[in-house]
């Protein structure tokens, strides 16, 4: 089972990764000036986590793949890492899937 991380950057304002079972950071969420919005930016990436149609996938200038998990209402509530091909940016989403819905939540602040 994944985990989501919170922690607090340099500027004070909080923000989380979700990890997968081995560690590596699947998720990164945007800063948020408070801890309570932090984890509500959780909330919303398990609730939709499942739902195929709030994934975008994207490739960068640099032709990296990544996607973007956005909530109902289109915004962005996480970013995935950069990906060398379009099977490993889908294996990414396929473990945003898998590991957000039950995972536990850290708090390294």
């Amino acid at each position: 089972m994944g985990k989501f991380v919170i922690k607090t950057a340099k500027n004070g304002q909080f923000h989380f990764n979700l990890k997968a079972d081995n560690g590596q950071v699947i998720l990164s969420s945007e800063q948020y000036t408070t801890k309570s919005a932090c984890t509500n930016g959780i909330s919303s990436v398990k609730e939709n986590a499942k739902v195929d149609e709030r994934y975008d996938s994207k490739q960068s200038s640099n032709g990296k793949y990544f996607f973007n998990l956005k909530a109902r209402n289109g915004q962005i509530i996480g970013t995935s890492e950069m990906y060398e091909s379009t099977s490993g940016r889908d294996n990414g989403i396929n473990s945003v899937k898998k590991n957000a819905p039950d995972a536990s939540i850290i708090d390294e602040d």
